[in-house]
């Protein structure tokens, strides 16, 4: 992916995401310099002394600045963009504050990757931009929208940028596993919302190596997905309680607003054009131009044959299977050892 000497700048570096990528990238020896890019102080302070490590670089801004986000590019080769609005219900309430982050902020982050020749610009989206029926996933799919455009207006462009696209991350910040712990801890009940409700299952080290496979593979305006298995929210629900050998119930709350059954990764129309990469599916830019002929004159003979990767159509794991994956988290191991329970299947 890179050469020695190199400088990676991490937007919204500060959250779980952030923090993954950037021990990740501290393992290397070919990365001279990473600069987190975030408006709170406070978790920057915290990052610095947890990390300790001098190639780290704070920057204090906002993305929907573009000044801000100007100066931290400058002299950088690859960018992770991560900062977003993430809660679906934050983004409901007040989704211009969505629009101003996720779509506004994003574009300043390609803009000023371009005007400082960043090599690579990797965006990070969600299955909840595919159809979507909410503020956060319409404003990340606006994002996906403004980020591959560039490849669109900007043909000959020095910098490729690209996107990934991800399900649910486990043990990420705001995500169910931490929820479901805490419940434990406190002895409550375990509160589901739809207990048929199905999500794609990913780890926050996979997600990192998504990152890194469209960094060494993308090409102007590539969307990659990394396959993953899925399960319903009550067989999650249903491990932790078994790993923790807890002696709690699973309480139904009700769906709520704005909350899909199941989320796609990729729709049947990005598939009929996706290339299938083993473990990753890369989906190829649209590539007609500014003439909207091919737009409104000419169709696409082929027929689109496929169905949606959709988190209830995949493969989906059993009970059993999720512990496994369960124990295969850091964070879930440190809780069970903590509480002095197994982190091993028998």
């Amino acid at each position: 992916m890179t050469t020695p000497g190199r400088t990676i700048l991490i937007t919204g570096g500060t959250g779980s995401f952030g923090h993954t990528v950037t021990r990740r990238m501290l393992e290397r020896d070919d990365i001279e310099e990473i600069r987190i890019l975030s408006r709170d102080e406070a978790k920057q302070d915290q990052m610095r002394h947890d990390l300790a490590d001098s190639r780290l670089r704070f920057y204090v801004g906002d993305i929907r600045d573009y000044t801000s986000v100007e100066r931290a590019v400058r002299d950088v080769n690859y960018i992770f963009h991560a900062a977003a609005l993430k809660q679906v219900p934050s983004c409901e309430f007040f989704p211009m504050e969505a629009v101003r982050t996720n779509i506004v902020g994003s574009e300043n982050v390609v803009r000023a990757a371009d005007f400082a020749g960043v090599e690579s610009v990797v965006c990070l989206s969600t299955d909840k931009a595919v159809y979507p029926v909410n503020a956060m996933g319409m404003s990340k799919a606006m994002m996906e929208k403004v980020a591959l455009s560039f490849g669109l207006n900007n043909r000959s462009a020095d910098t490729t940028v690209s996107c990934v696209r991800y399900g649910n991350v486990m043990y990420s910040r705001g995500s169910v596993i931490p929820l479901f712990i805490r419940q434990l801890k406190a002895g409550k009940n375990l509160t589901v919302t739809n207990p048929e409700m199905t999500r794609f299952m990913m780890s926050l080290a996979n997600s990192v190596s998504l990152v890194e496979f469209a960094w060494e593979h993308a090409d102007q305006g590539d969307l990659f997905i990394r396959k993953s298995p899925s399960c319903t929210i009550k067989d999650l629900a249903q491990a932790v309680i078994n790993l923790f050998q807890a002696d709690v119930s699973i309480d139904v709350i009700g769906t709520r607003h704005a909350e899909k059954v199941s989320e796609a990764l990729a729709s049947q129309e990005e598939l009929a054009r996706a290339e299938d990469m083993g473990d990753y599916f890369r989906i190829k830019a649209d590539a007609r131009d500014l003439n909207y002929g091919p737009y409104v004159e000419e169709g696409d003979k082929r027929q689109v044959m496929y169905d949606d990767y959709d988190s209830h159509t995949v493969e989906r794991m059993t009970v059993s299977e999720v512990e496994d994956l369960l124990l295969t988290l850091p964070e879930v191991r440190r809780e069970l050892d903590a509480a002095g329970l197994p982190t091993e299947r028998n």
